[in-house]
């Protein structure tokens, strides 16, 4: 079984010189804003050069596109407004103080700007004005998706073919191909539940990647045994399946039917949302059978796609065989 917790690295609040002048090696020697944004210069952003606009944009910090608030410098050098609480209060550029001076120039510029997502190279055709590209992006059919491995904090990203690959070859799940599941759970001291990943399966079926998760978690006093699955793939497409959940033994049984959640929710979300099967220990125990002191749970199940009904509009279910 493995273990849930997670070692996180906090990163510094703040920039010491040296990573400033890491940062900032290409932007120094800039021209005083007053000279970047002459006169010609802004009639020229009327049919801008995209491209050396958008730079003036870049932050010479964190490197990321700058939004309103900009700041800059008594010398006119810009910076973000999430680097000016990390920089000492110094302009990483000239080492001046900073003030609390907006470059409401450079942010009138943008207002004027149109570009492309920059997920455009996944397949994104979208051009939004600078002020709403950011918006766009957070939810961009075309982003890519997080590594759905809930066993350790995994930063991997990517399109779908990639994290399948990524999660045989790096987390070594077990893959299989086919819409029906039965899989057997064996714990030798079921008392020990700390918020704990027991498996995640990857399943193949109607040409799309589910992830089915199993584990045990404290919720709130009790510990619970919880079965759900997700979908690799946007929610829009989750949509067109369903799966079913089954447990049981000594003549008892549990069954969930649901939607399998979109992958573009995290793990975390699924499992506190309890948007799956839940069996709480003393019914797992019971399922179990025996003395009671091994937990031996067989979690059966099924996934279909549902199909529109051209003449009623009603979905019926596609199962495969």
């Amino acid at each position: 079984m493995e273990s849930d917790s997670i070692d996180c690295m906090a990163s510094s609040d703040v920039i010491d010189d040296d990573e400033i002048h890491r940062h900032t090696h290409h932007h120094n020697q800039l021209p005083s804003l007053s000279k970047t944004l002459s006169n010609s210069t802004i009639s020229s952003a009327v049919h801008p050069s995209t491209t050396s606009v958008h730079e003036l944009l870049e932050c010479p910090v964190c490197t990321n596109s700058m939004y309103p608030p900009i700041h800059q410098c008594h010398n006119g050098h810009t910076l973000c407004s999430t680097c000016k609480t990390r920089v000492h209060n110094r302009c990483p550029t000239c080492r001046q103080e900073l003030g609390d001076i907006r470059c409401l120039a450079l942010e009138k510029v943008a207002e004027s700007l149109e570009l492309p997502c920059k997920f455009t190279s996944l397949g994104c055709p979208e051009i939004f004005p600078y002020y709403s590209k950011l918006k766009h992006e957070a939810l961009c059919n075309f982003r890519p998706y997080n590594c759905p491995y809930a066993g350790s904090e995994c930063a991997v990203v990517g399109d779908i073919p990639f994290l399948v690959a990524h999660l045989r070859d790096d987390h070594k799940v077990d893959m299989h191909t086919g819409c029906t599941f039965n899989h057997r759970y064996v714990k030798s001291n079921p008392q020990e539940v700390e918020n704990a990943t027991w498996m995640l399966t990857v399943f193949h079926c109607f040409g799309q990647y589910f992830c089915l998760h199993f584990e045990a978690f404290q919720l709130g006093m009790a510990p619970v045994y919880m079965a759900f699955l997700r979908f690799m793939g946007d929610e829009i497409e989750a949509r067109n399946y369903s799966y079913s959940l089954e447990v049981g033994g000594n003549g008892r049984k549990l069954i969930w039917e649901g939607t399998p959640r979109s992958i573009r929710d995290s793990h975390r979300k699924v499992r506190d949302s309890h948007d799956g099967l839940i069996i709480q220990r003393n019914m797992a125990l019971f399922f179990s059978g025996g003395d009671r002191k091994e937990l031996k749970l067989r979690v059966t199940g099924r996934i279909w796609k549902e199909q529109q009904n051209p003449e009623g509009g009603a979905c019926i279910p596609n199962l495969c065989s």
